[in-house]
């Protein structure tokens, strides 16, 4: 893997256990917590928010109270994920409803979490990323019959005020910042040798807070918006930090 440029935001590996490092709270969203738990990250929100999200455990245009990722090993069985997960949401005692389930292989010391006030919006991101299973979108290749844990899990976290399209519109911009990271990485797909746009499992949780603490509301999301340049420096950033930081373990 090439290292990357300079980094674009300030990005964080926030997690210690030897350090008693297990809580981050992101100054952007007063009250967001992230937390790693027993084999999981917990995001905690204040309060219910508008979710939208590719999670294989309560996926789709909802409302959202917390985002589990939880660490599975790579050699998972897999036949019944969902019913997995809430098993293991209620060994924890979650409620069931409210929450966006994600699993990853990503031992979860190397999450990245970076943040960013712009003024009419706090956007929080947090990132848990390897390439074992790169892939290009767009060309011919094998497929998967069953369920594969993700390898790029991405948690984007907005405080403030958009409208639905808005919201696709934060998910598009932060898809093709994950896909620009991997680019400048040089991570290829072990296929065909491509540029990879991803890998084969990844899955992306949003999470808005429709709350009143800005006045504007966001109708776009895109690269040339305030909000989308920062969504996609905080992404690209913490994309680019989470696989860094897989690949300085497994190099030392």
């Amino acid at each position: 893997m090439k290292g990357a440029g300079s980094a674009i935001v300030e990005v964080k590996i926030p997690f210690n256990l030897a350090g008693g490092i297990r809580e981050y709270h992101p100054a952007v969203w007063p009250g967001l917590a992230l937390q790693w738990k027993d084999k999981h990250l917990l995001l905690e929100l204040p309060a219910a928010a508008d979710g939208l999200s590719s999670a294989f455990y309560g996926g789709g245009m909802n409302r959202l109270q917390r985002a589990v990722n939880l660490y599975v090993d790579r050699n998972y069985e897999c036949s019944d994920p969902v019913q997995d997960m809430e098993n293991k949401l209620r060994d924890w005692g979650y409620p069931l409803s409210g929450c966006a389930g994600l699993m990853t292989a990503v031992p979860l010391e190397h999450a990245a979490v970076a943040e960013e006030d712009t003024g009419s919006a706090g956007i929080f991101v947090c990132v848990t990323a390897a390439a074992g299973n790169a892939a290009r979108s767009g060309v011919e290749r094998n497929v998967l019959a069953v369920y594969r844990p993700g390898t790029i899990n991405i948690m984007l976290c907005i405080d403030g005020r958009l409208t639905p399209a808005a919201m696709v519109n934060a998910v598009q911009t932060a898809v093709e910042a994950k896909a620009a990271a991997l680019a400048d990485l040089g991570i290829t797909d072990p296929e065909n040798g491509l540029i990879a746009t991803g890998t084969t499992t990844d899955a992306i949780v949003l999470a808005v807070s429709q709350s009143g603490r800005y006045s504007a509301e966001h109708v776009y999301a895109g690269t040339a918006t305030d909000l989308g340049g920062a969504i996609g420096r905080l992404i690209y950033s913490a994309v680019t930090g989470s696989l860094l930081s897989v690949q300085a373990r497994r190099d030392s």
